[in-house]
């Protein structure tokens, strides 16, 4: 049991990691600079990390741009104001960015203009076209369980598998539900963006909605000194590294 934890954590961090860091604050509010290379690496960083649910940056980053300009209206893609539970929401989200997603590709076929960010290199639009393909799902799915398999983890306890399959999306889902319903706010906004500091850990400064909703474009989340932002806190040796400019 010990040996799935461990693995799952590793997979829950790295994974959220690539969608706090690459997806929310680079692909979508574009809160510090990567060169090509290191644009090109996070991307298949991400899609390495989220695996079986890949969540192309596109459709991703259009999607969040929709749930700040419509916040917790009926227009947002994920509020949970409009959802009678987290299920509904996400099957929502979904709908929705399955229909970016046909967007995405046709503008893969009408354009040789690269539509992500910066890179057109033949590789990384392979390794989008199959992160939106069905076989996406069933070579993640042998991959966790040979993972399993060589780990020597008993038969009883490969249902987790499920966890790691639909990571990214849960992870999205329970920052637009918690964040948008629960907690304490710093400040006086037009949704109900709010701060979830018990379980914000969980979350790598994810939780704090309010105070990112406050400041769409400030890399830090963390507004007062009880709170910590652990992927703003990740940013700092990436930019002493030079990795990225801010």
């Amino acid at each position: 049991m010990l040996t799935v934890l461990v693995i799952l954590m590793v997979h829950w961090y790295a994974s959220l990691f690539c969608q706090s860091f690459f997806l929310h604050r680079y692909c979508s509010h574009k809160m510090f600079k990567l060169n090509r290379f290191w644009e090109s690496f996070f991307y298949v960083f991400t899609y390495v990390s989220q695996g079986a649910s890949f969540l192309n940056p596109y459709s991703y980053a259009r999607l969040h741009t929709d749930h700040h300009q419509f916040s917790d209206t009926e227009k947002d893609p994920h509020s949970p104001l409009f959802s009678s539970n987290i299920f509904t929401m996400m099957v929502k989200t979904f709908r929705r960015y399955a229909a970016q997603i046909k967007i995405a590709r046709e503008l893969v076929k009408t354009s040789d203009e690269p539509y992500f960010f910066g890179y057109g290199q033949r590789v990384l639009r392979k390794i989008d076209a199959l992160g939106r393909s069905r076989w996406n799902i069933l070579i993640w799915l042998f991959i966790y369980a040979g993972l399993y398999f060589v780990a020597k983890i008993p038969l009883y306890l490969f249902p987790f598998i499920v966890f790691h399959m639909f990571m990214g999306p849960m992870q999205g889902a329970i920052v637009n539900w918690f964040g948008h319903k629960y907690g304490y706010r710093n400040y006086e906004l037009g949704d109900n963006s709010k701060n979830v500091l018990f379980i914000d850990l969980l979350l790598a400064g994810e939780l704090y909605q309010n105070n990112h909703h406050q400041h769409a474009k400030k890399l830090h989340f963390a507004h007062r000194w009880f709170e910590v932002d652990l992927t703003y806190m990740a940013c700092k040796p990436l930019r002493w590294l030079r990795i990225i400019k801010y």
